[in-house]
């Protein structure tokens, strides 16, 4: 067991060193800071969904931004679409699991939001399609994707992509890189704030 324990962890660190090492991946992680900061900073929001366990990323995300992630300072503007079990239903029910997001943009996105759907395959459906309807309504779409990127990549503004198959390496990858998000766009927006 400690072997298996071990291999996991080392498997946990070889996909963050690939993200580590790629200039691209950097790249878009410094992007898509800059294109929150920049919403944010002009009374705009940040929505972010997911499904399974990228849904709860979403939730972990929004309270990261809303509360707070390393210092004091005022909330932040997110929402995570996730969390409202009799929106989610009632949507799911009367129309179809494949427009929760989207009907939700549309009742709560405006122009100069940004969107951030998280998908480990990149290939999700309901995802996809609020990034289609956001876009159409002046949202910024950030894919924060595994895998190849799948559809969403080429519905997204901007996109990160953790490569990689393994379900489990790409969503801690992809929390690392929420926190890091958090991190840069906090300390940028209260640089010297509070700050003793």
């Amino acid at each position: 067991m400690e072997d298996i324990i071990k291999n996991l962890i080392q498997e946990s660190i070889r996909a963050k060193l690939i993200i580590y090492e790629s200039e691209d991946i950097i790249s878009s992680i410094k992007n898509a800071v800059k294109v929150i900061l920049e919403a944010l900073s002009n009374n705009h929001k940040l929505l972010v969904c997911g499904n399974g366990g990228s849904a709860a990323d979403a939730q972990h995300i929004a309270a990261e931004f809303v509360g707070r992630f390393q210092r004091e300072r005022e909330g932040l503007a997110a929402v995570a679409l996730t969390t409202d079990s009799a929106i989610l239903t009632s949507i799911a029910n009367d129309y179809d699991f494949k427009v929760i997001y989207q009907r939700q943009i549309e009742a709560l996105g405006k122009k100069g939001d940004v969107l951030l759907g998280i998908s480990t395959s990149g290939n999700s459906e309901n995802i996809g399609l609020a990034f289609e309807f956001a876009k159409s309504k002046g949202i910024t779409t950030i894919g924060l994707l595994g895998k190849d990127g799948g559809k969403i990549k080429n519905n997204a503004d901007l996109y990160i992509i953790v490569p990689g198959s393994q379900t489990p390496r790409i969503q801690e990858s992809h929390i690392m890189i929420g926190h890091i998000i958090c991190q840069l766009v906090e300390e940028e927006l209260f640089r010297g704030k509070g700050d003793e």
